[in-house]
């Protein structure tokens, strides 16, 4: 039989131990370590062969299928009625899926959900639960945020019991949970927002919305070092993780796709709160480089690629002579790894040196880029600085540089090319392999497309 035992996890890291210590061995973390109940494996004894020849088992055989004969069904979405939402996530609400919706403390999460499901709530039954603030407050905001009461359920508990029952009850098909760290279940004995109690609710929940088709948002809160907090195995077991990015003091925010089970990863939505709530930016390129000044030294334009969605972002560089015996290297918006191969590449391949000057790239409006597509943008605002001489006006530039100078191609030229003609620039900086795959296309008539080959012929063509 099995038999029923206790474990011991870590609140900060989830580590389990057999037995309660003082100090995770996991994280280092004091005091940290609550009781779970747990079911053992079940031991095999020397009676095992002789269960096994007796063709007794623990629990009965499953059925199998092959999947050459399953047929696949077609997905049933729900519109959330903000576009920007549905493209973050594939198209729309799945039935039967679980949405993780994180980000720091008064991003926006709370009323970006709201707003979604009061137009949710036109074609669907909705039920938000809310756990961190009573119900009159909701009230407060969606009256501020929406312009006519919504046809929206709510429900201010913490319990997870309670709410299932309620759920059994309403049967509703879309459920918001606000947030997941104060729900709790009385199954175990630690306190909400713990590992075990996080891991558990949410398991439950999410079983439950599969089972009986409803779609199911879980807001969650952000540690310091910006993971949602509790274990990881959270974002294991839902279908979509969601990401609310943006500084406090910035009036844009963007929510970025890191996991999709009915969708693209990386994808971005862009939003800007105003005091009426959050609201779409339909052409976040023009946001983005809106505010860029004119003949620069330092500045570039970048064609970058979130998702399935081409961006135009300014790359800023500021190079001066450092006063320090090691010359700092920041980067805000990039990667500063990736940074410290292109100062290499840059005095290998094209003899001009940086080693003495500290280097600060930023990428202006908050955004975050990842791809290697910006190697040839940072390295020519780089140059643009160290030698203050801005490049030319209206032009876009993109490109992969490898570690022999090089400049590689990068997926989906076209699309970039396509997005700096319908904002107006007239010229283009690409790699010479993306060059025979935009030829007879009717962009090419609006935009001058100039090929290279090496960073050093980059960099003749920006600077002679």
């Amino acid at each position: 039989m099995a038999k029923v035992k206790a474990l011991f996890s870590c609140n900060d890291c989830g580590a389990q131990a057999p037995q309660w210590a003082g100090q995770c061995t996991g994280c280092g973390a004091w005091n940290t370590m609550t009781e779970i109940p747990s079911i053992s494996s079940v031991i095999i004894g020397p009676r095992a062969s002789q269960r096994t020849s007796n063709n007794k088992t623990i629990a009965p055989a499953s059925n199998v299928e092959s999947l050459r004969a399953i047929a696949p069904e077609q997905l049933i979405r729900l519109s959330t009625g903000i576009q920007e939402m549905d493209r973050v996530l594939g198209g729309g609400l799945v039935l039967g899926s679980a949405v993780l919706l994180g980000g720091d403390p008064g991003i926006g999460k709370s009323t970006l959900l709201l707003q979604a499901v009061a137009k949710i709530a036109e074609d669907a039954k909705v039920l938000y639960v809310t756990g961190e603030e009573s119900s009159q407050q909701v009230a407060l905001r969606a009256r501020r945020l929406l312009n006519e009461s919504a046809d929206v359920l709510l429900l201010a508990e913490t319990r997870v019991e309670k709410i299932l029952a309620t759920l059994i009850k309403e049967q509703p098909q879309v459920v918001v949970i606000d947030s997941i760290q104060t729900i709790f279940s009385d199954i175990l004995q630690s306190a909400p927002g713990s590992v075990s109690q996080v891991r558990e609710t949410a398991a439950q929940l999410v079983r439950f919305a599969k089972h009986n088709d409803i779609a199911l948002f879980l807001i969650g809160h952000v540690t310091k070092d910006g993971s949602i907090a509790g274990p990881r195995v959270l974002e294991h077991i839902v279908d979509a993780v969601l990401y609310f990015e943006g500084d406090q003091s910035s009036r844009f925010r963007i929510v970025r796709a890191f996991k999709n089970r009915f969708g693209a990863v990386n994808e971005i939505g862009v939003f800007a709160m105003t005091e009426s709530g959050l609201r779409e930016v339909s052409n976040p390129s023009a946001m983005f480089i809106g505010n860029q000044t004119k003949n620069l030294p330092g500045s570039t334009i970048l064609a970058t690629q979130e998702g399935t969605r081409p961006l135009l972002v300014e790359v800023q560089a500021l190079v001066d002579t450092s006063q320090l015996g090691n010359p700092r290297r920041v980067c805000v918006g990039l990667d500063g790894n990736r940074l410290a191969m292109l100062l290499a590449v840059l005095h290998r391949h094209a003899g001009i040196a940086a080693g003495d000057q500290d280097v600060f790239i930023n990428v202006a409006g908050g955004i975050r880029v990842t791809e290697t597509a910006s190697d040839l943008a940072v390295l020519a605002a780089l140059v643009s600085s160290l030698r203050d001489k801005p490049v030319d006006e209206g032009l876009v530039i993109f490109g992969e540089i490898g570690l022999g100078g090089e400049i590689r191609p990068v997926q989906r030229g076209q699309e970039r090319i396509q997005e700096c003609s319908k904002l107006g620039f007239s010229k283009i900086l690409i790699p010479k392999a993306n060059k025979a795959k935009n030829r007879d296309h009717k962009s090419s008539a609006k935009v001058e497309v100039i090929p290279v080959s090496t960073l050093e012929e980059a960099l003749e063509y920006l600077f002679s």
